[in-house]
């Protein structure tokens, strides 16, 4: 049996009424409570589900219609319920975050003279509500993000055009979450603060790039959302393009990651051209296709979101480090080491960067010498006869090190330290010795940037950690892998890129929100200290379209 009341005039969002559903139903007199707002939506919803009454066929879409499902025919269970949905809504209204009040407003207008410096709006009401409010906001120069589903295609193409007209951005509809200069939107981690700026078609992409971002040690500047829908062919990807240009004019930003699933391939193509005008390293994941080629450019294609991560990590790495060393443009790099296949693989990575062939014969344990670039294996034979290998003793590494006091065409010195059971007791500081030594020769129109791999573990003798704190107090950069000091040791070389001046978008600054709809995200933003005021949505002229055009006409 279906039990049935309806509470007039009393607007709430979906997923607080969900909530209350769930905690409702948990009551042993019924068997089923549903709780819905009165839109013409929610009433065929509950018709299709078994929950329909005659009642609510008086209910508008600022009622709230209340179904029990129930084998008994005690009327005064309804009563029951109806206390049990007032201290629930009461709990709601008198929700506090911190001890702080949440500043309500009951209006746009009130909402707007509350916070005048609002520059997002965050919606989670009814879809089908939910893009008449975005457009209200880009009236008033209010970015929008739009947690809400089920808004029409043709709704979200002309809010995004709309947006993009006036250098704003939409994201959404169906945008799961987004983090704006620290300020967690709708699903967001906690992430420390960090060069790294991440777009995503996908919301728990975004979660998931963050998380595994976080534990590799590095932190995020701005997370921005999509929607699933902007990287059709239909939506033409308008917010992606927007996203890429605010990243690419935040000065915050070093590195850029991108995630979406399987995209149009014109849109794909479109924002890959995009991304290729950026002056700054991307990592792109298309999730669903396989790249032919791992870099085009500047944009590293990924084909998993840990791969997209690490990238990302390791290019935010050296961005970090080129903005602390000297410029060394035009220069040449060296790279003399210890471990014979850890110089091969420094070898194949640097050739790729230089887009030269390895040296195939390795004659004197060279395995790179190409346009004054090279690298040498000092574990070969050729440097071990009647001496004992280089890990052992590093005296002849040493003194080749040392020959590049006056070797001034050499602007970087590639080099390994490798520890463990029957290696130098303390590598780290003979070497730093050695390069104190050769840095006293050169001046400092002449730098020299020191770039080391430390091979071993925290409980190996030596000590991992001692061995690269030796290293970093000598001035020597110590990067985490091979390919990270490859790849910062080419981009000092290279020549630097022109830039213009940039265009700021000022969301970036840091935002301040208007949030409709689900109170708890305004709480969230509170608790981090963001502007926020909770605007106390409810549908205009009680949900009559009809009417509320003709009251938009008058205002």
């Amino acid at each position: 049996m279906v039990h049935a009341f309806i509470k007039k005039g009393s607007f709430q969002d979906s997923v607080s009424l969900m909530l209350i559903s769930r905690k409702l139903s948990e009551f042993p007199q019924v068997d089923e409570i549903s709780v819905m707002m009165g839109t013409p939506a929610n009433k065929s919803l509950l018709e299709a589900t078994g929950f329909w009454h005659a009642q609510f066929n008086d209910a508008t879409p600022n009622d709230i219609c209340v179904a029990i499902k129930a084998d008994s025919q005690d009327p005064e269970i309804t009563q029951f319920i109806s206390d049990a949905l007032e201290e629930a809504l009461k709990a709601i209204a008198q929700g506090q975050q911190g001890g702080k009040r949440l500043p309500v407003a009951r209006s746009w207008q009130t909402a707007r003279q509350k916070a005048p410096d609002a520059n997002l709006l965050l919606i989670s009401i009814a879809g089908e509500y939910a893009a008449g409010l975005a457009d209200q906001a880009l009236d008033n120069d209010c970015n929008v993000m739009m947690f809400s589903d089920n808004v029409s295609l043709e709704q979200e193409i002309a809010l995004k055009k709309k947006a993009s007209s006036k250098k704003l951005i939409v994201m959404g509809p169906d945008c799961g979450t987004a983090n704006i200069a620290g300020g967690p939107l709708a699903f967001a981690n906690v992430a420390p603060k960090g060069v790294i700026g991440i777009i995503g078609a996908s919301g728990t992409g975004i979660q998931e790039l963050t998380s595994q971002i976080t534990l590799a040690g590095q932190g995020v500047s701005h997370a921005i959302g999509l929607g699933g829908r902007d990287l059709s062919a239909e939506v033409g990807g308008i917010s992606a393009l927007t996203a890429l240009a605010m990243l690419a004019n935040d000065s915050k930003t070093q590195v850029i990651a991108f995630v979406s699933k399987p995209p149009a391939e014109a849109v794909r193509q479109r924002v890959m051209a995009e991304m290729q005008g950026i002056n700054k390293p991307i990592v792109a994941l298309f999730l669903g296709t396989k790249p032919a080629s791992p870099r085009l450019g500047n944009v590293w294609l990924a084909s998993t979101l840990d791969e997209a991560a690490r990238l990302a990590a390791m290019l935010a790495n050296v961005q970090q480090q080129i903005a602390s060393l000297p410029a060394v443009h035009g220069k040449k790099i060296a790279g003399y080491y210890a471990g014979g296949t850890l110089a091969a693989e420094v070898a194949m990575l640097l050739a790729e960067h230089l887009q030269v062939a390895p040296d195939s014969q390795h004659h004197h344990g060279s395995m790179l010498d190409a346009e004054g670039h090279r690298i040498i294996d000092m574990g070969d034979d050729f440097y071990t006869q009647g001496k004992p290998h280089p890990m052992i003793d590093p005296s002849t590494r040493n003194q080749t090190i040392a020959q590049l006091a006056n070797q001034l065409e050499t602007g970087v010195l590639l080099i390994d330290v490798v520890i463990g059971f029957g290696a130098q007791n303390d590598p780290a500081t003979s070497l730093a010795d050695t390069i104190h030594a050769l840095k006293q020769h050169r001046d400092a129109a002449h730098p020299l940037v020191v770039i080391a791999t430390v091979t071993g573990t925290e409980q190996d003798p030596q000590q991992r950690s001692r061995q690269i704190d030796t290293l970093t107090a000598a001035g020597i950069v110590v990067m985490n892998t091979l390919p990270e000091a490859v790849l910062l040791a080419h981009q000092l070389i290279s020549p630097p890129t022109e830039t213009g001046p940039l265009t700021p978008y000022h969301l970036l600054d840091g935002v301040s929100v208007i949030n409709a709809g689900l109170r708890s995200f305004a709480t969230d933003l509170q608790s981090n200290q963001v502007p926020v005021v909770h605007y106390q949505w409810a549908p205009v002229a009680g949900g009559n379209q009809r009417l509320a055009a003709i009251l938009k006409k008058l205002h």
